[in-house]
């Protein structure tokens, strides 16, 4: 007989970025790298195909907090538990050289210049570290280490001073002052401090001068919601200026000026019409030892940009030098650049007024959390930013004109995922698009955009149908345009696709189905949430609550919606809820034949630990409560083609079948030989057999004996770590062979092969590791209903955050 190979493939990553404002950073070659939980997701912004998210990389054993490219082919990365590793690219595969353990607190922000890596941690303090590469591995050693005295180091920028071999390094913390420290031969050392900010200083960023005229600049973000930009020069050259006005007295007379000015600012108190800012002039000196003996630089503050109405979480200088970006918690991202027009005779060549040329995002929309970080890509063509919900927003310039003209910016698409744990998932009928479910409270549906080349069709999130108030743990098709969700809470809410989706999947074409679709009158046009509450309500044309329907615009492209839309606009309504538990829900199932829906909830007591079925067609229980569980029941699964049985297991380790009968289902046979909580259970597509997976680190395949009657154990797998989702799929409809998939708590998938006429064979014939898998417990595997037999489509979710849809790709010799 013909042997099959199988490898593995991803086609479609789902992830989130984390909650920290160092969590990402772009290479020159436009590859961005953002921390995802414990993994490092890596997304080509340049890809022609519009692919989000292409590889993860494991490694991290905690949340990801900050990432820096070094070069094109190498960036390190810091977590939570005070770790950094520096990966480095061989070939096409990015590989760990170096891990060091830096800290023993959280690293909150990393840096690197020329052989030095500079790491912040709230260990209060800021380590520096010299980088030797070699071949294959890398070795860091600790170079000095700078304590804070109890504040923490929110951000760190370094940079060479202008025309010196030395060294500046500033650090913004917890404290509200700029820290400046300088090296030129041995260690850093201690220089000024600059004070102004009133808040926490998140932000720090260098700008390199182009000319050797121009000044050295640092930018810094803070939470009060300003930036402040300061001149780092060399002393000699302000001195050696020549003084066009009052000649040599008035320098000194400026000085004597400048502070009685400030004492009388002082004197007018903290309601002074600045809002109580202190604008300071002073003029900060610092000595570094140079070749020639020594050199004095000085800093002075040279503008204070006001227009975020939250705090600063990110400053990024574009390749250009020319515009600085910054993101704030207030939802808006804002380019300033100088403005060339306005220049008196009293004005140096240096100072300019800063105006805000660009601003995107949500204006006066406070978003939950706004943007937490952003960034250049494309070589300063594109700006991007991530937000609280771990998604991406993502402008391109389109034109740039002049500076009077202004440029044109359109949004893009970008990438986006659950920020939590992904509880569930599940194909629809058809298989053309795929619900997930999370711990963030949001539910989301995936599907492939469809491209001239098949096996190239990109998948993106297309809608975002519940945005709730409770953890969602499960979701269920009950046909094309209809799912039914199940959430931390004591009732399932069933939705109906609005017409929105409808028309949006059409013009994709994702769904062939949508041609025959209802007319327009029929369906809402979408939903929205009335305040305070948890219900989506639908929306028709023109009539709402409070607020005119947000539609998504007919007159634009056939494109898919971007982060903000799907934040806001791309709900369904609420059609049913289903009432019946006592207690909070915690699994949803839906038969084969889509008219009958199972539920079950948290329990403690056989009382509780009840399955309720409804019928679809009205929501009306269907037959009594199948009892006989005495903890929560986990999983439900209607035996296929015909849902003769309901098989439930649960956390009492037992398993239990119901048959159907006229008035509902009855039991038949139940087993407890499994050692620990069975998480998940499945059935073969033609029904025959059953597999249950159990945290006793086994999967027990199921069969019915014609001799004795009975269910019995036909076969046993055993793995090294507990087994936590199981999925069947069939290799064709007249192949003699089946698959099963089965995801571990490391996060592995194992698939294994078995042939019809020996049901207790099972091989194993691919295990899919962390590299392409997942890195924490696998919630949910599902096998997608596709016609070609060498490219089966499995969807996994876990407690890592992560969605993926892998291709098995089946190879006969």
């Amino acid at each position: 007989m013909s042997k099959a190979h199988l490898s593995a493939s991803t086609v479609h990553i789902s992830a989130s970025t984390n909650r920290f404002n160092h969590a990402a950073d772009a290479s020159t070659s436009s590859l961005i790298a953002c921390g995802s939980g414990k993994l490092i997701a890596l997304w080509n912004t340049q890809d022609t195909n519009g692919r989000g998210i292409f590889q993860t990389l494991p490694g991290h054993e905690s949340f990801v907090t900050c990432v820096r490219f070094l070069t094109s082919d190498s960036f390190a990365s810091a977590d939570d538990k005070g770790t950094v590793r520096y990966w480095r690219l061989f070939g096409t595969q990015w590989r760990t050289t170096a891990i060091v353990q830096a800290h023993k607190e959280a690293v909150s922000a990393l840096c690197a210049f020329d052989k030095f890596l500079l790491t912040g941690s709230s260990d209060s303090s800021v380590k520096i570290w010299g980088m030797q590469r070699g071949d294959v591995t890398d070795e860091v050693t600790e170079f000095q280490t700078i304590s804070l005295q109890g504040y923490y180091p929110l951000s760190l920028a370094v940079a060479s001073l202008p025309s010196s071999e030395a060294i500046i390094l500033a650090i913004g913390g917890t404290d509200r002052n700029v820290r400046i420290w300088t090296r030129s031969d041995g260690p850093f050392i201690r220089s000024v401090t600059l004070s102004g900010h009133e808040d926490w200083i998140p932000a720090l960023a260098f700008r390199v001068p182009s000319t050797p005229n121009d000044p050295l600049v640092l930018a810094s973000g803070s939470q009060d919601g300003t930036i402040r930009l300061w001149n780092v020069e060399s002393f000699i050259k302000m001195q050696a200026q020549p003084q066009n006005h009052t000649g040599e007295l008035g320098d000194e007379l400026g000085d004597d000026l400048l502070d009685a000015f400030e004492a009388s600012l002082g004197d007018l108190g903290a309601d002074a019409a600045e809002g109580g800012r202190q604008i300071s002039l002073k003029r900060h000196v610092l000595t570094v030892k140079s070749n020639s003996g020594t050199q004095q630089y000085s800093i002075t503050f040279d503008a204070l940009l006001i227009g975020h109405e939250a705090g600063v979480t990110s400053l990024s200088w574009s390749p250009s030098n020319a515009t600085l970006l910054s993101t704030s918690t207030d939802s808006s991202l804002i380019l300033w650049a100088p403005s060339p027009i306005i220049s008196t005779a009293y004005s140096s060549s240096t100072s300019s007024i800063w105006i805000n040329v660009q601003r995107f995002g949500d204006v006066g929309g406070q978003r939950l959390g706004g943007f937490v970080g952003g960034l250049w890509g494309s070589n300063g063509t594109e700006t991007m930013a991530w937000g609280w919900s771990g998604g991406w927003r993502r402008w391109r310039r389109v034109t740039s004109g002049g500076a009077t003209t202004g440029e044109e910016w359109e949004e893009v698409g970008a990438i986006s995922g659950h920020s939590g744990p992904v509880k569930s998932l599940d194909w629809s009928p058809k298989g053309e698009y795929l619900v997930s479910v999370g711990l963030d409270q949001t539910t989301r549906i995936h599907g492939a955009i469809p491209s001239p080349a098949p096996e190239w069709s990109v998948w993106h999130e297309l809608s975002r149908p519940q945005v709730h108030g409770y953890d969602l743990l499960g979701a269920a098709w009950l046909g094309p345009w209809t799912f039914a969700s199940v959430a931390d809470e004591k009732v399932a809410r069933v939705f109906e696709a609005p017409r929105n989706f409808v028309e949006e999947v059409r013009g994709l074409g994702v769904n062939d189905l949508a041609q025959s679709e209802k007319t327009k009158g029929d369906r809402p046009a979408t939903a929205s949430v009335p305040p305070l509450g948890l219900s989506n309500k639908a929306v028709s044309d023109g009539v709402s609550y409070d607020t005119p329907a947000p539609e998504l615009d007919s007159s634009r492209p056939r494109r898919r919606p971007f982060e903000g839309e799907l934040a806001s606009i791309t709900l369904w309504p609420e059609t049913e809820k289903v009432f019946g538990h006592g207690y909070e829900s915690i699994a949803i199932s839906a038969s084969n034949s889509l008219e009958l829906l199972a539920t079950a909830c948290r329990a403690t007591s056989p009382q509780h630990a009840v399955v309720r079925v409804y019928s679809t067609a009205g929501y009306q229980p269907f037959g009594s409560p199948l009892e006989g569980h005495g903890l929560t029941v986990t999983r439900m699964a209607f035996s296929p083609p015909d849902d003769r049985y309901i098989l439930t297991v649960s956390r009492d380790r037992t398993w239990r079948l119901f048959e159907k009968g006229v008035n509902g289902y009855l039991p038949v046979a139940a087993d407890k030989s499994h050692g620990r909580i069975i998480w998940d259970c499945a059935w073969s597509c033609e029904g025959d057999i059953f597999a249950t997976a159990s945290r006793d680190k086994t999967v027990k395949i199921w069969k019915h004996s014609s001799d004795s009657g009975r269910w019995g154990a036909i076969t046993t797998v055993k793995f090294e770590e507990a087994a936590t989702a199981v999925a069947f799929s069939s290799a064709g409809a007249d192949a003699h062979e089946r698959w099963l998939a089965v995801g571990l708590e490391t996060g592995d998938i194992k698939v294994y092969s078995n042939l019809m006429s020996t049901p207790d064979q099972w091989t194993l014939v691919l295990t899919i590791g962390s590299d392409l898998a997942h890195v924490d417990q696998i919630n949910r595997l599902a096998w997608r209903a596709t016609g070609n037999p060498s490219m089966k489509q499995l969807a996994s979710c876990s407690e890592d955050g992560t969605l993926k849809v892998l291709i098995v790709h089946v190879v006969v010799d």
